[in-house]
Order: structure tokens, then C-alpha cells, then sequence
């Protein structure tokens, strides 16, 4: 297996809104500032993740979800919100091309470059999600999302939650959990553009972390780093084994 080499994104990291369509979101701050605005707590986390080495690439983006969602596919149903979707498509065709595609055609053209080195990307896409959806409560702290049918993925995933446990056991960790891996999202579209040698997750943290206070994300976070430290550490042939 070739040098494991290190990627971040955060596709929900803010919840600005673009002054042209500013006065669509009159009234709608409180609905901004929730988790259908934005994912609290991934840019905090996605920019300690890439502390762990030296010139790690963060790509970030801080336009809300509720314009365009930058983690889904075009043609999706959710690519825009129930505010921007019956706007005229010449306008959500300038919203594609001003906010949702820069960001995914950088992290594209990112990956690629790294791979004509030969070397193995590991591409941690940062989210976070809301304790409790339609009053059920999530039972999990961190959430790994992968695709279980590429064992690469798996392998380093599983690693990854072995060195988190280690450090914080009382960590409630789930793999594709709440969500699927193999869902509609960013490293989804990338596994089918770039094959083996990308290992594409979505990292999800439950927004409790960021709701009790900046303190106990930051105590989070650290863990988070360090254990993606120690997994990226551990020799390539052995994290990213099809056996493990």
C-alpha cells in the first residue's frame, strides 16, 4: 500500500448568505442558526484534524445549506432548500456555479494531484449532527461513514475508532451511523470518480459537544486529532488492510 497522504473538507462549516439573496432569509435566523442552517462545531473540527500534519489541505465553505447544499449530488432533491428551489433556474444555475461548484471542483482537482504522486488519499469530510431528529434522540457521539464494500475504507475507519476508543472509551463511536456511508454525499461521488486509492469518509460529531460549550468541543477535537495522528502513523500496510 502506498504513503497514506491526508485531505480535509467541511462542506456545512458556516451559514452565510449571499447579499443578493438576503432578502429571501428575512426572519429566518433562527432557522440559519440550527442545524438545517449549518453543521456547528465540523469547521472547528475539520481545522484541528488538519493540525495533525504539516500542509494538510482544508477546504471550507461558510455559504448555509439552505442555499445550496455543497454535499449533495446535482439532481438531487436537497440541493437546494425549500427557500432557493423556486427561485428561476438561471439563478440557482448561478448559485452552482458561484458557491457549490469552486468548492467541489478544488477538493476534486486537490485529490487528483495527490494521486498522480502515487501516493494513497485519506479525505475526512467533516459534518456534525443534532442530538435529536423528529424526538429521536441519536445515541452516538462520533459517527464514521464509509462505504463497507471497500475494505480500504473500512479497515482505516475501524482503526481510527480503535485509537479514538483507546483515548475517551466512554466515546459512544458507531460506524455509518446516523447516517449511511454509501448515502448521497461528497466522498460518495469521489469513490466512483477516483477508485481504490481514495478513501473517502464523512466524519459526523453529535452537535452536544458545541452546545455544552467551546470547551468541550476543543477536548474533543484534540482526541479526534490525535487518534487520526496515531492511525496515520501506523505503517500503510497494515491500517488500509483488505483482511482487517
Amino acid at each position: 500500500m502506498s504513503a497514506l497522504t491526508l485531505l480535509i473538507s467541511c462542506e456545512h462549516g458556516g451559514n452565510a448568505v449571499p447579499p443578493s439573496l438576503a432578502p429571501l432569509f428575512v426572519g429566518q435566523e433562527e432557522l440559519l442558526a440550527s442545524h438545517r442552517g449549518y453543521d456547528p462545531g465540523a469547521l472547528s473540527t475539520a481545522r484541528a484534524l488538519a493540525r495533525v500534519r504539516d500542509d494538510v489541505p482544508v477546504f471550507a465553505a461558510t455559504i448555509t445549506r439552505l442555499v445550496v447544499d455543497l454535499n449533495r449530488s446535482r439532481g438531487n432533491p436537497a440541493l437546494y432548500s425549500a427557500i432557493t428551489r423556486a427561485l428561476p433556474r438561471n439563478v440557482r444555475e448561478r448559485l452552482l456555479a458561484d458557491a457549490y461548484l469552486p468548492h467541489r471542483e478544488a477538493v476534486i482537482k486537490a485529490v487528483a494531484a495527490l494521486l498522480s504522486t502515487g501516493r494513497t488519499v485519506v479525505h475526512v469530510a467533516s459534518h456534525s449532527f443534532t442530538p435529536c431528529l423528529n424526538a429521536v434522540v441519536r445515541r452516538c457521539d462520533v459517527g464514521f461513514l464509509y462505504d463497507p464494500g471497500r475494505p480500504a475504507e473500512k479497515a482505516f475507519c475501524r482503526h481510527w475508532m480503535h485509537e479514538l476508543a483507546l483515548l475517551d472509551p466512554t466515546l459512544r463511536l458507531r460506524c455509518n451511523s446516523p447516517y449511511k456511508g454509501v448515502s448521497d454525499g461528497f466522498p460518495t461521488a469521489l469513490r466512483r470518480r477516483f477508485g481504490e486509492k481514495y478513501l473517502g469518509m464523512e466524519l459526523e460529531v453529535n452537535q452536544r459537544f458545541v452546545l455544552t460549550g467551546e470547551t468541550t468541543l476543543r477536548r474533543l477535537n484534540e482526541r479526534l486529532a490525535a487518534s487520526l495522528k496515531r492511525t496515520l502513523a501506523s505503517d500503510a500496510a497494515d491500517v488500509v488492510s483488505p483482511d482487517d
